[in-house]
């Protein structure tokens, strides 16, 4: 997918329609015009910061750590590398009237030493696009005018300065540009329904193009608009390289698209398509059970990381097409997977995950040290799904609850295409899986941990609660080893 000089392209760079005005002076980009302290919308409730925020902007250390948090009602800026008591003082918080922000992002190709872009979704659907270093903001899809639909989960594209790509819980992901104005969406259906296998899942169609890319009307949001789903999608991630999207929804299915060329590719290369019928989804990778929650790439792309109802880690590979194993430790729902990538080389892998039995666990992994478990050791496992309030402001109750159409697992992958193609994987028996065990498993919290980060000298864990804890890593020594 990259170009002559080896650069992989920008999601839409190829339509002229997309392409930002060039005047004398270069590109001009829009800015956001309402100052968020100033404010008196009726969506924003309050804003507080702190007396010390003027002083912190203008001592910014670009090396620092800013963090930034969604906690129910209320959106929080930090600065988690000043002295310890400062680090518990929000810089900036902003308490929302009726909505809750659910998700948030921060563009890294916009992002410098006095500018910081960062996008919000929340349970009304409302985007807000805030400016954190100016406090400034512009709201995007107001008042549900293109998608009614909260945003599970929102992104900045990959080398975009504008455009970012939200998942709707109705199943949609849209393609928005921070710099265009809204109006009332009509899906243009740019490609018909195809049939689906016979025993596969009703929820589950080809990828629906509502609005292309490469459409001739650009003129305002959305600048594209997928339906991938009949259920929520509850997380997704780019390629390392940029080239693909990795989506995991509530219903327990984990899919791969080209969105570059807005085509559902699953696991295999594009090249391997039908030319004459590109949305078509051609794998469907399940859970063991219950929906999938989190995912995450390998540093190098090789390997998708699943998390989800089932209790289970699952390591997947890109190249094979195939389930590589499942990583049995944690006694409740894996609501966050992250590769270490300080701790990752060509060969081995350090990955983590955290869930809502409060644990974190680590693991060390490469293909030679997978092992399959005996089939007398496998038993059926139930869920505990504890009843403390969901993370940051997420309704479990929204969850629908879905029946899975499976095929034989008996049958291999060429037996089970049928005639248009579509192949639906069959969960993978436990004893045919290779397992793969923790190297640490250890409670770490009161409260149900909700996300995992890793940074070079600390472990960065949060829970339902909004609580941010920073683990520092132990000392590199010839002794020791490393051990986190």
């Amino acid at each position: 997918m990259a170009n002559a000089a080896g650069r992989t392209p920008v999601f839409g760079e190829d339509n002229v329609l997309l392409t930002p005005a060039v005047g004398k002076d270069g590109v001009k980009r829009k800015k956001p015009k309402t100052n968020i302290v100033k404010s008196n919308s009726s969506f924003i409730s309050r804003v507080m910061p702190h007396e010390t925020m003027t002083k912190h902007i203008h001592e910014y250390n670009p090396e620092g750590l800013f963090a930034f948090a969604n906690i129910n009602r209320a959106f929080q800026w930090l600065d988690l590398s000043s002295n310890y008591e400062s680090k518990a003082q929000h810089i900036i918080k902003i308490l929302f009237a009726k909505a809750n922000m659910l998700c948030h992002d921060i563009n890294l190709s916009t992002k410098g030493s006095n500018h910081l872009d960062i996008i919000m979704g929340a349970s009304t659907a409302d985007i807000m696009w805030f400016e954190a270093f100016s406090q400034k903001y512009a709201r995007i899809n107001k008042n549900a005018v293109i998608n009614p639909s909260p945003i599970y989960q929102i992104r900045w594209l990959p080398g975009s300065e504008n455009l970012f790509l939200a998942a709707h819980m109705d199943g949609t992901l849209i393609v928005y540009d921070k710099e265009r104005d809204d109006a009332a969406f009509v899906p243009e259906e740019t490609n018909p329904l195809v049939s689906l296998s016979k025993g596969s899942s009703p929820d589950h169609r080809p990828l629906q193009v509502k609005k292309s890319l490469n459409s001739r009307n650009q003129k305002s949001n959305p600048v594209a608009s997928w339906k991938i789903s009949n259920h929520r999608i509850n997380d997704f991630a780019f390629s390392p390289d940029c080239r693909h999207l990795a989506v995991v929804t509530e219903d327990g299915y984990l899919q791969i698209i080209d969105y570059l060329n807005e085509q559902c590719v699953s696991t295999c290369d594009s090249e391997q398509l039908n030319s004459t019928d590109p949305y078509r989804l051609t794998d469907i990778y399940p859970s063991y059970y219950g929906g999938f929650i989190c995912v995450c790439w390998s540093p190098d792309g090789k390997y998708i990381l699943t998390g989800g109802q089932d209790d289970l880690v699952s390591i997947w590979s890109l190249s094979e097409r195939r389930l590589v194993a499942r990583c049995p430790g944690h006694h409740s729902w894996v609501s966050c997977v992250a590769f270490d990538r300080w701790r990752c080389d060509e060969r081995n892998y350090r990955f983590g995950s955290v869930g809502e039995d409060r644990r974190l666990l680590l693991w060390d992994f490469n293909v030679g040290m997978l092992h399959r478990p005996k089939a007398l050791s496998v038993r059926q496992r139930a869920s505990i799904s504890s009843h403390a309030p969901p993370p940051l402001g997420r309704n479990r109750a929204e969850s629908q609850p879905t029946m899975r159409f499976r095929s034989n697992s008996n049958l291999t992958a060429a037996e089970s295409v049928d005639g248009e193609g579509l192949l639906e994987h069959p969960v993978e028996s436990r004893t045919r899986t290779a397992e793969l065990p923790p190297v640490l498993s250890k409670i770490i919290d009161d409260d149900p941990l909700s996300w995992l980060g890793f940074e070079e000298d600390y472990v960065i864990t949060a829970c339902a609660h909004g609580h941010i804890r920073l683990w520092k890593r132990p000392q590199e020594t010839i002794s020791s080893g490393l051990i986190v």
